[in-house]
């Protein structure tokens, strides 16, 4: 096995992550919150908030983040409000750490380890961000809900009063003061409460159905938990783009790039449309979602989105290679998934797939092109 291969091992390993069910809710109560797009809401938040501790590396806690709970594949998600064997639980979870990390090459796999227990162990002042935002975040979730889940807010109490977050006020006492303000029905003004507004915008994501499945073929993916899958390939693979790429820069791209489907919505890239109307209809998504944030950050936000629109610059062409990439391995562990719905060619393919990964990742096109060919050649099928 290559060390690609064993790359590519992990990340297939990790969209189990999106059937991992947890306790929470979306903020529109429809359904139970996958701990896949959890994660990636709670690294979003992370880049919320992060202005507010200049002191931490926020990079490293996003990465920590978008690590987290991966052992919950193993493990599985164990609400706070339940009771279990709390040493159990580490237990099964280092075991599952052990595997997982172990699927990637030795050195890549101890440096994810290494993150992930620093994490874990909440130490460092990078990790205790980390763990801040991890335990807030399920609060600002339940509390901004346009109509909170009674049960939930009584937990929300709960750890407040005697939990994890207990120590809040210490900790972070301008979000005390949040959560404080929403559990009495109300809300506040200022740059918190701008991050806020955007964290429950974002909420919605999770509800923008995509066109390629889970790499298990059991459902179609949503937006949210695409955007975590993906900037993970982008901690683990960034030694594959075509000039040296700045990982922690495309992580935040692709954790904020499909944010204006919440108004846009997703167009798959086989399914044809103007292209025209769809760019103005994301144009008009990020003037009205970054302009949800204080006016800094929401310059800083829109010109990450727009570089990587722009697909000029080498972090962005790394991006957008890795936003092709991952859904072409979806539809060939699904036999084919959407291509042939959609009636692909490989001509098709090669446009709309191979010359985006090509531009800003060649070495995963010779690994994906191959494999691409093989399933054409089996079915037959270079016109439907």
């Amino acid at each position: 096995m290559t060390r690609l291969d064993a790359q590519l091992t992990f990340l297939r390993e990790a969209d189990k992550l999106k059937s991992v069910d947890r306790a929470n809710l979306l903020m529109d109560l429809s359904r139970v919150e996958n701990t896949a797009e959890h994660s990636w809401h709670v690294a979003l938040c992370a880049m919320l908030f992060a202005p507010d501790f200049p002191d931490v590396d926020a990079d490293r806690a996003i990465a920590m983040l978008l690590l987290h709970d991966l052992v919950e594949i193993d493990a599985g998600d164990h609400p706070i409000d339940s009771v279990f064997d709390a040493d159990q639980v580490a237990r099964a979870e280092a075991a599952a750490a052990t595997r997982l990390f172990g699927l990637l090459p030795a050195n890549q796999g101890a440096t994810l380890a290494a993150l992930w227990q620093e994490f874990e162990a909440a130490e460092t002042g990078d990790a205790r961000f980390a763990k801040l935002i991890d335990h807030c975040h399920p609060m600002f979730q339940t509390l901004l809900a346009t109509h909170p889940h009674p049960e939930h807010v009584a937990v929300v109490r709960d750890n407040l009063a005697t939990g994890r977050a207990s120590d809040l006020g210490q900790r972070w006492p301008a979000g005390h003061a949040a959560v404080t303000t929403l559990l009495q029905g109300r809300r506040g003004v200022g740059p918190l409460w701008d991050r806020l507004a955007l964290l429950a915008e974002a909420d919605r994501l999770k509800s923008v159905q995509r066109a390629t499945t889970l790499f298990d073929g059991s459902r179609n993916e949503f937006t949210g938990e695409h955007c975590w899958h993906v900037a993970l390939f982008a901690l683990v693979l960034a030694e594959h783009a075509i000039r040296p790429a700045n990982a922690a820069r495309v992580v935040r791209m692709l954790l904020l790039h499909d944010l204006v489907e919440i108004d846009a919505g997703d167009t798959p890239i086989h399914a044809g449309g103007d292209p025209a109307v769809q760019e103005a209809a994301e144009l008009r998504a990020a003037d009205r979602l970054f302009g949800l944030l204080p006016a800094d950050q929401a310059t800083e936000w829109r010109a990450l989105w727009d570089v990587f629109e722009a697909a000029q610059s080498d972090d962005a062409l790394f991006g957008k290679a890795l936003d092709r990439l991952q859904p072409a391995k979806a539809n060939l562990l699904t036999d084919g998934g959407n291509w042939p719905h959609y009636r692909v060619t490989r001509a098709q393919l090669d446009t709309r797939v191979g010359v985006k990964i090509r531009a800003g990742a060649p070495a995963l096109w010779d690994w994906l092109e191959p494999r691409v060919d093989a399933w054409f050649a089996r079915t037959r099928s270079a016109v439907f």
